[in-house]
């Protein structure tokens, strides 16, 4: 009787019910664990040996994380983050500035929107490869500057310039990625109760103070996943340098050297090392802007329109 209430119930609209949701949360946990957790364990235990992906292992305890930060190309790497990390607070800000312009009724604004977020639909390989031979010396960008009357022998070499070469392909980051914060900005803006700007132009106020007391405190939670995504880019910036300079003359981020340290000298303990010390950093970063963004808007939401405006 007992078998065969068990099979009523699973046969049963309330017992199906609940195995389909039993299989949608343990599933996903399994798959989770298996292809997640227990890869990053694998990892976090690689970076306390001497090894290759083949052969025997040698237990070094905390020496492949103290060459993380006495190396000089993988704390070099850390430091080439400062680049894109400078060029996403300019990508933010532009992005909010012109996501502020085309909220509102703007002439052509669906048009200019579709141009700015679509070299974000482009493959980062692809964006590679154009902006290699867009600033190849004797190109794109100076066959243009040329024919502004920029002589072509006294122009740069824009990929191999130490320093020049790192803010090019910064600025290939920003251009991909201005679009993306773009349009969450524009969605976050539009989502703004209309009324509040008619209170503030009752009230006399101007558009910088209605975007200060008004529009930025009202997308706080977009502007801080915006940030976070953007300055965790910045640490973990790989396909530009990596397609255009190959990491070559100085522009090696801290992904291309782990790169090469596991699949080229193949010392995997220190790549699983670098790994685990940037998911520390990364996280680190994160809480740092969380509690920052906490500081800066504690006092938005607070009061009425009117006293937020004026």
């Amino acid at each position: 009787m007992k078998k065969k209430g068990t099979a009523g119930y699973v046969k049963s609209q309330e017992g199906q019910q609940k195995i389909i949701i039993g299989a949608f949360i343990i599933i996903p946990l399994i798959l989770l664990f298996v292809f997640t957790y227990l890869p990053f364990a694998e990892m976090v235990g690689f970076s306390f040996y001497d090894m290759k992906y083949t052969g025997s292992r040698t237990f070094v305890g905390l020496r492949n994380y103290k060459d993380v930060f006495t190396r000089s190309d993988i704390f070099g790497a850390l430091k080439l983050s400062l680049y894109y990390m400078g060029g996403s607070i300019v990508q933010l800000v532009l992005a909010l500035f012109l996501a502020t312009l085309l909220s509102f009724k703007t002439k052509f604004g669906n048009l200019f929107k579709g141009i700015m977020f679509f070299p974000f639909m482009i493959n980062g390989i692809a964006i590679g490869f154009i902006f290699k031979f867009f600033f190849t010396h004797g190109y794109v960008l100076d066959t243009v500057l040329g024919w502004i009357g920029f002589p072509l022998d006294k122009l740069p070499y824009w990929l191999r310039t130490q320093g020049l070469n790192n803010v090019m392909l910064v600025g290939t980051s920003v251009w991909r990625y201005l679009g993306q914060n773009m349009v969450l900005f524009i969605g976050a803006i539009m989502s703004v109760d209309a009324s509040l700007y008619e209170a503030a132009d009752i009230d006399g106020a101007n558009k910088v103070q209605q975007f200060f007391h008004i529009i930025l405190p009202s997308i706080k939670t977009i502007v801080t996943l915006n940030v976070i995504l953007s300055i965790t880019g910045s640490l973990s910036a790989f396909e530009p340098p990596f397609v255009i300079t190959k990491g070559a003359n100085g522009t090696g981020t801290y992904f291309i050297i782990m790169d090469s340290i596991a699949h080229v000298s193949q010392k995997v303990g220190l790549a699983s090392a670098m790994a685990v010390f940037l998911l520390c950093l990364i996280f680190i970063a994160t809480v740092l802007q969380k509690l920052f963004f906490k500081y800066a808007f504690r006092n938005a939401g607070t009061g009425s329109s009117e006293d937020g405006v004026l």
